[in-house]
């Protein structure tokens, strides 16, 4: 099997654990479903995984990447604001999640709370992963304290972690709520939180 051939078939495992697990959970699927959507023989799998929590912590891996590809189209536009790239990124947010399909487009959300009694390898993935889009919005916040946007005694950590924090809250009870009234109150105290001088200071 050559390269090509190789990252075809893991990707294509990837993939099709994904949208089952997106769907059902971690603990839900078996690796004979994983197999079966992705139409590969049981050899296959332990070729490109040792086990199925080694898939998960990859498939993770796989997520937080293609997310950081997301973040740089968002964060990447040189013309706007500190300020305005943060607010396309919680607008990017709000809309998918209160897509009718929500439930299947976010596995940090999704496995967040199920994986991290399960297994310490995925919980450290998940935790490298949104501690890594936690930094990135900090950039932003500071980008936005430098340009003017954004309050100049902003803390721009603390922003950045308790407006992550709020909007994974927020997503959660969407799905116990099945309606949007959490994930629109998390884009009201954004808006509030950016836009007013109601701000987590540094401390002096």
């Amino acid at each position: 099997m050559n390269r090509s051939e190789h990252q075809d078939t893991r990707e294509t495992i990837l993939s099709a654990g994904e949208q089952l697990i997106l769907s059902k959970g971690f603990s839900a699927v078996g690796l004979a479903q994983i197999l079966a959507q992705a139409k590969v023989p049981k050899g296959s799998f332990y070729h490109y995984f040792k086990s199925k929590e080694l898939f998960g912590v990859e498939l993770l891996r796989r997520y937080f990447s293609h997310y950081e590809q997301v973040l740089d189209e968002l964060f990447n536009l040189p013309a706007k604001s500190g300020k305005d790239k943060l607010m396309s990124y919680w607008q990017h947010w709000f809309e998918k999640q209160t897509d009718e399909c929500c439930d299947k487009q976010c596995l940090a959300v999704k496995l967040s709370a199920e994986v991290s009694d399960l297994s310490d390898d995925m919980r450290l993935m998940l935790k490298s992963g949104i501690d890594a889009i936690i930094s990135r919005i900090e950039e932003c916040v500071l980008l936005g304290i430098s340009d003017g946007s954004l309050p100049a005694n902003l803390d721009a950590r603390l922003t950045s972690v308790v407006l992550y924090q709020q909007w994974m809250g927020a997503s959660l009870m969407t799905k116990v709520r099945h309606d949007d009234s959490a994930i629109k109150t998390a884009m009201m105290m954004t808006e509030l939180l950016l836009t007013s001088d109601w701000v987590l200071k540094k401390e002096t």
